[in-house]
């Protein structure tokens, strides 16, 4: 299933993406969700062709808890050895955007990088989960882009400023309920150019460990989004360009790069 937030003629909503007869995705239908996209759906009766919609975020997340290193490419090409457990850092609720937003790079940093990513969406409140029950508290997957001020992140040391900026995390377009996540391909293009040509399978830490290994730490709630790290080939963006990010299973989200 496909789970969505839209924008449509009469507000915003959550809604599930269900085929059109065209079989294109140009003729899929909106079906509004009523309340919130967790647990078994109810709808309200109300449905808009996709097209005549916008794609917003599909969740807007009280935290968003991101990955570093955890593709052994991607840390050796920082220079960095493999951590022995997951490392964790936060990226705020306000850096999130959707498809089509623009990422807005800031007059601070002279190098903004892209990391294309698979995002974990959490579907209940959750603390203490073993990673064999992992997917019984997961509601989907979606897909990310942990946009990254990598000159401040050196200079920082540590990753808060660097991660932090508004627009930072693109997310989107949908939540898929049903994606086995353990080897599935991420690419990243850069106007058309393919940077990053990775798969899942070659993740340090599995899916369900870190959500085991961040559950320890905090509680997570519904919303609340894992980052579970960049294949290698990161590297800048420069205002003009468009950043699409596919994951196999999901589809692409793609993020026009502006001035801030």
């Amino acid at each position: 299933m496909r789970l969505a937030r839209i924008a449509h003629p009469e507000g915003v909503a959550f809604v599930t993406i269900e085929a059109g007869e065209g079989g294109d995705g140009a003729s899929d239908i909106a079906r509004e969700i009523a309340d919130h996209p967790f647990g078994t759906p109810t709808y309200t009766g109300r449905s808009w062709p996709i097209a005549d919609t916008r794609l917003l975020a599909p969740i807007l997340p009280s935290k968003v808890v991101a990955v570093g290193r955890n593709y052994a490419d991607h840390a050796r090409e920082l220079g960095h050895e493999l951590p022995t457990e997951p490392l964790i850092f936060l990226k705020p609720s306000t850096t999130v955007i959707g498809p089509f937003a623009s990422i807005l790079l800031p007059p601070d940093s002279q190098q903004v990088d892209f990391e294309g990513e698979l995002a974990v969406v959490i579907g209940r409140p959750c603390r203490d989960v073993a990673a064999e029950n992992a997917s019984s508290v997961i509601l989907g997957y979606t897909i990310a882009n942990d946009v990254t001020a990598r000159d401040l992140q050196r200079s920082d040391v540590q990753f808060t400023r660097a991660k932090s900026f508004d627009t930072f995390c693109p997310l989107g377009p949908w939540i898929e309920t049903d994606l086995d996540p353990g080897d599935v391909t991420i690419r990243t293009e850069v106007d058309g150019e393919v940077k990053q040509d990775g798969h899942t399978a070659e993740m340090v830490f599995t899916v369900s460990e870190l959500v085991e290994f961040v559950t320890r730490v905090m509680t997570l709630l519904p919303g609340d989004v894992i980052l579970t790290g960049t294949p290698a080939g990161v590297g800048p963006m420069a205002v003009g360009q468009m950043v699409s990010v596919t994951v196999e299973g999901l589809g692409t989200l793609s993020n026009p790069v502006a001035a801030r």
